[in-house]
């Protein structure tokens, strides 16, 4: 008698996002040549760099608000690039995105803010989108401010009530860009650990662009690092910050010296103020 076969290894799911070689920029400036990563699903993916290195311009590459001039953008792999106007809009359903300092409707309560993506993109019965939206902000904390405006919470509840509004669809993905700007210490760790508590406990993945080094290696299972218009570094935090590169050190240590210039590229000197009388 044959000893029973060993079971297969059980292969990994097929990542959320991809980009393939993507090249884009905007006008002669090119912000990102021959660039390929990839998001894993259910995981916390930071996405870091100096400024200006195409950090936010990745994603709106994935949500299809700007299209790769040469290479693939894929999501759950459908090509972004490639989709019509509805089919890019049934995409953007299953994603939801933080903007930077919140972005809030000025004009529109809290309740109202959270309520606007099931509003439009639904035809929920008002009764059950009541029913959400109270669970979304009880969620972040914030059940109690749902009849506040905008103009009478603070920086860190604004940011808050946006990402109720981002988990309102209950999204496959949620973009953060700069989640922690402008936050105070409390409102900060605050932030940090609901981007954590809510991708484990909603079953998401997160994409998180952020300049803030300790809190976003702390909540991050992978980290990339782009410089130079490509990936300079990927990996988990302990092995980004251990990464030889002149680039990656300069930017996870602070320094002033390094790749990344402290001049914006300008004519010589010579050329500015020589040949003055």
């Amino acid at each position: 008698m044959s000893a029973p076969e060993s079971p297969s290894p059980t292969s990994a799911p097929a990542p959320l996002v991809q980009l393939r070689n993507v090249t884009f920029g905007y006008g002669e400036r090119v912000v990102l040549r021959d660039l390929s990563l990839t998001v894993p699903r259910g995981k916390v993916t930071a996405l870091m760099g100096a400024s200006g290195g195409g950090k936010t311009t990745v994603l709106r590459l994935i949500g299809g608000q700007v299209r790769a001039q040469q290479g693939q953008v894929l999501f759950d792999g459908q090509d972004v690039g490639q989709m019509e106007h509805a089919a890019l809009y049934a995409m953007r359903r299953r994603m939801g995105m933080l903007f930077q300092f919140g972005a809030l409707f000025t004009d529109m309560s809290v309740f109202d803010n959270v309520a606007f993506p099931l509003r439009e993109h639904t035809d929920l019965p008002e009764a059950l989108v009541r029913d959400i939206v109270l669970m979304k902000l009880h969620a972040v904390g914030l059940r109690g401010a749902r009849d506040l405006m905008p103009s009478e919470i603070s920086g860190g509840m604004a940011r808050r009530v946006a990402l109720a509004r981002a988990i309102a669809l209950d999204p496959e993905l949620i973009m953060y860009d700069e989640p922690f700007a402008g936050l105070d210490p409390i409102s900060l760790g605050t932030a940090a650990r609901l981007i954590r508590t809510l991708n484990d406990a909603l079953g998401l993945t997160s994409i998180v662009v952020s300049h803030d080094l300790e809190e976003t290696f702390h909540v991050a299972d992978q980290v990339i690092i782009l410089g130079a218009g490509g990936v300079a570094a990927h990996g988990t935090p302990e092995e980004v910050m251990a990464n030889p590169d002149p680039l990656v050190q300069q930017f996870v240590h602070a320094r002033p010296q390094g790749p990344v210039p402290f001049h914006y590229p300008a004519p010589s000197l010579e050329q500015d103020f020589g040949g003055r009388a």
